[in-house]
């Protein structure tokens, strides 16, 4: 068995790709929280298996969020296209081959290469390294686990028996059997640009020793029902969020605290409503669909408030410090930061507004525009920061006439534009989020103000609602959710 693997015990180009994946992904996401990778075993191989909402973003944060090294199992067709397909190269993917996109060549070559590919996988992970599938075979934009396929349970199998095979000694008790983590990944909003992300390594699956393929298929696609909280159709989805929220709120407000909004609280709260949810649907219909109609037809009046549920409680002036805090940030990111703001605005934002346009050329569904967005950005960016440091080497010489003091080298001029355009773009993003922030903010102190028995009546129908799905919620903890219909 081969050690839990440390960052510096893994291959250099598999770190130095790890880290530009990392470096991508934290780009384009706010917050990318990471929980249970206390359940990888620090030795022994194992796979991985999760759901697949999100094109090439979703191996990409098992990627950066696993501990260990990991080798990817993908359709062949991804390691043809450019710069996703050498970078997957690199890190050693095995490529699948689906029936789907071999349509021409004979079912007895395809089922070979298949073979071959499982056998690699399985060859990997018996040696203790860890493989990663997800086994509904393809991405897709629904809100729950499309049917699960048997290749991530025959190479299950395949990496057990290899196992065992290189016990060294017959008798004894030898290597313990590969181990089956189900990963869950939760999305805020999959395509937005600085969304929120949350990837949860749950604790590995107890296979029975004499199980079949069949019998750990169906586990697995148990399993990632459960991890991703999956549910019939967004309409129920967005109520199960639309609820958690209101829950959370209210809680806090009766702590006297601020609620929790992290991406952890969120899918937290989220898994409650979830378990709620599936618990009571069939003993309480009526009353499910009662509060469903009731937390839409609340979230409708918030929202044409333009608030969320916190921000009925927020108090219609704030504390001094609270004050204070905020002019100084609007101080250092309007004058003190504004020139690196207005670089960044005007090298970046023209290539951040045409992504979009390529996006939904390109998109032929939502689960590719994070895609698109994201390997578009890592050429398209680069690319201008060096169009600007053409431009400020060409301008080098009229720009020394007026300013002596400026170095008289190409060199640093470029470097010095690069890192002005970069520094300029990261100034621009952060200082977008706070004039959000505080708009928001004043916008809903603004409503407050205008128009308080509205605020009061929209507490009074939240506090009732959390009280209903309290209620709703008793004794649900532990208890066997069934399986939604999907």
């Amino acid at each position: 068995m081969q050690p839990h693997a440390q960052p510096h015990d893994l291959p250099r180009t598999y770190r130095v790709l790890r880290a530009v994946v990392r470096w991508a992904l934290r780009l384009f996401f706010r917050e990318i929280a990471v929980e249970g990778r206390e359940h990888v075993p620090h030795e022994g191989g194992g796979l991985l298996v999760a759901w697949h909402p999100n094109g090439v973003i979703d191996p990409g944060l098992i990627l950066a969020a696993f501990p260990r090294q990991v080798i990817f199992g993908a359709r062949d067709g991804l390691l043809k296209w450019p710069i996703i397909g050498w970078v997957m190269r690199e890190l050693g993917t095995v490529p699948i081959f689906r029936a789907r996109d071999h349509a021409g060549e004979s079912e007895e070559a395809r089922r070979e290469a298949n073979e071959q590919s499982l056998g690699a996988l399985a060859e990997a992970v018996a040696e203790g390294s860890f493989s990663a599938l997800f086994p509904e075979g393809q991405s897709h934009d629904a809100p729950h686990v499309t049917p699960v396929r048997s290749g991530a349970a025959r190479l299950y199998l395949r990496a057990r028996d290899l196992a065992r095979a290189r016990t060294v000694d017959p008798g004894a008790a030898g290597a313990p059997p590969p181990a089956l983590i189900p990963v869950g990944l939760h999305y805020d909003a999959k395509s937005v640009f600085r969304s929120d992300v949350l990837v949860v390594f749950h604790p590995p699956l107890p296979v029975a020793p004499d199980a079949a393929a069949r019998e750990i298929t169906d586990q697995i696609q148990n399993a990632l029902v459960h991890a991703v909280h999956a549910t019939e159709d967004w309409d129920l989805h967005r109520t199960m969020l639309r609820a958690s929220a209101l829950a959370r709120a209210e809680w806090a407000a009766r702590e006297g605290r601020r609620a929790e909004e992290s991406v952890v609280h969120r899918t937290t709260d989220f898994e409650k409503m979830w378990l709620g949810y599936h618990a009571r649907r069939e003993t309480h219909p009526d009353e499910i669909q009662s509060l469903r109609r009731e937390v839409t037809a609340y979230r409708r009046k918030l929202a044409l408030l333009g608030m969320e549920d916190d921000d009925l409680d927020r108090p219609a002036r704030s504390a001094p410090a609270q004050v204070a805090r905020t002019v100084l940030q609007g101080a250092l990111a309007y004058f003190i930061l504004r020139p690196l703001f207005v670089v960044g605005m005007i090298v970046n934002a023209p290539t951040y507004w045409l992504l979009k346009p390529i996006a939904r050329r390109f998109a032929k569904e939502e689960k590719d525009t994070a895609t698109i967005k994201l390997l578009g950005g890592m050429v398209l960016y680069p690319l201008t920061w060096a169009v600007v440091a053409g431009l400020a080497v060409l301008g080098l010489a009229p720009l020394r006439e007026f300013a002596p003091w400026v170095p008289n080298s190409p060199v640093a001029i470029a470097l010095f534009a690069i890192v002005l355009s970069v520094v300029g773009g990261i100034v621009a993003v952060r200082a977008t989020e706070l004039t959000q922030e505080t708009w928001r903010s004043l916008r809903a102190r603004w409503t407050r103000r205008q128009h308080p028995e509205v605020v009061a009546d929209l507490r009074r129908q939240r506090a009732a609602l959390y009280d209903r799905l309290m209620i709703m919620a008793e004794g649900v903890e532990g208890v066997a959710v069934e399986k939604p219909t999907v």
